[in-house]
């Protein structure tokens, strides 16, 4: 790298995430940060660099605008399907915002009073509908035994959304659990006389179910050895602190996190006379150099502002290769 970017005065970690792809013990890899910053392309990457060294990898899209299919140029959904040109390596696209209803109609139909009052109850509950979607998935994606999973997450309001999901299903459970005590027999009773498949203790089962899963779950994703957390970011202020704000979340989650992917970053170009170009190349190595100060004991890798997309496997080999190697930026005049 220009020396231009790096202070002289540390001894920063490898700009690299080989450490990622050494640490065989992973399970669970997140992709996250502020939108438009390339948590796409880089969990992507990502994935492509892990399916070298793992035996099967998952990629998971929990962004409700989906990206995967088109970075990919493939059409995914929410069963997992194996990426073309690639044996081990599959991805699926799930909807972290699926209907409660869905989710426990099998238990009690879906036009009954019970199916209704517990819809309307769950609700009455802050991201119960989302830590209930994302329990089912957690369930099939554990019956899967992928030897890793990276999530290609949505923006980072919804990523530490997600990690309360523990907290929320136990709320929800409590409630459903009072509620039941005072009116299941009377609803059971209801159910019996409409004919209704199943009742309380059926949806009792069903969510004491996911909130086993995610709680267990939840274990993991506090042990370093089974989970870390990437994040990604531009060299500008606001994604610089959506940055600090989403550590500072993980950090009271329990939730490792020692990279950081900063992309869209400006080299000089020999010759260049851009009187844009370079002004904005002295705004992001003000931001740049801050990224490295605060997070000195982070391994921090530098991509490049591309002139084409990163879409389809070919380039996306290509992007991910500089997650391994550092970029070779030209020596400013």
């Amino acid at each position: 790298m220009s020396s231009v970017f790096v202070d002289s005065d540390l001894d920063p970690l490898e700009p690299t995430l080989q450490s990622i792809l050494d640490q065989k013990s992973l399970r669970w890899i997140f992709v996250g940060g502020k939108g438009g910053v390339g948590k796409t392309t880089t969990s992507c990457s990502l994935a492509i660099q892990l399916a070298k060294v793992r035996d099967s990898v998952l990629l998971i899209s929990t962004d409700p605008a989906h990206n995967l299919s088109d970075a990919f140029n493939q059409k995914f959904g929410k069963e997992a399907r194996k990426i073309e040109g690639f044996e081990n390596l599959s991805a699926m696209e799930i909807d972290p915002n699926g209907s409660i209803q869905e989710l426990i109609e099998g238990a009690e139909g879906s036009q009954n009073p019970l199916g209704n009052m517990m819809q309307d109850l769950a609700f009455s509950i802050p991201g119960v509908d989302e830590a209930m979607s994302f329990a089912e998935v957690l369930k099939q994606v554990k019956s899967l035994s992928y030897s890793t999973i990276v999530f290609d997450t949505a923006p980072t309001g919804h990523t530490l959304r997600f990690l309360q999901f523990p907290a929320v299903l136990e709320k929800a459970l409590s409630k459903i659990s009072q509620l039941s005590g005072k009116f299941g027999p009377m609803l059971n009773g209801i159910l019996g006389a409409q004919g209704g498949p199943g009742g309380v203790d059926e949806m009792m089962q069903k969510m004491e179910g996911m909130r086993e899963v995610i709680g267990e779950v939840s274990k993991q994703f506090k042990d370093p050895d089974l989970t870390t957390f990437i994040c990604v970011c531009i060299p500008e202020f606001l994604s610089l602190y959506e940055t600090e704000r989403m550590i500072q979340e993980l950090n009271n989650y329990q939730i490792d996190t020692h990279s950081i992917v900063v992309n869209q970053l400006l080299f000089p170009q020999k010759g260049s006379t851009c009187e844009q170009c370079t002004a904005r190349r002295r705004m992001q190595k003000k931001y740049l150099e801050q990224i490295e100060e605060l997070y000195e004991d982070f391994n921090v890798v530098k991509c490049p502002l591309l002139v084409e997309e990163v879409r389809g496997s070919d380039k996306l080999r290509k992007f991910s290769e500089m997650l391994v190697t550092p970029y070779d930026a030209p020596a400013e005049d």
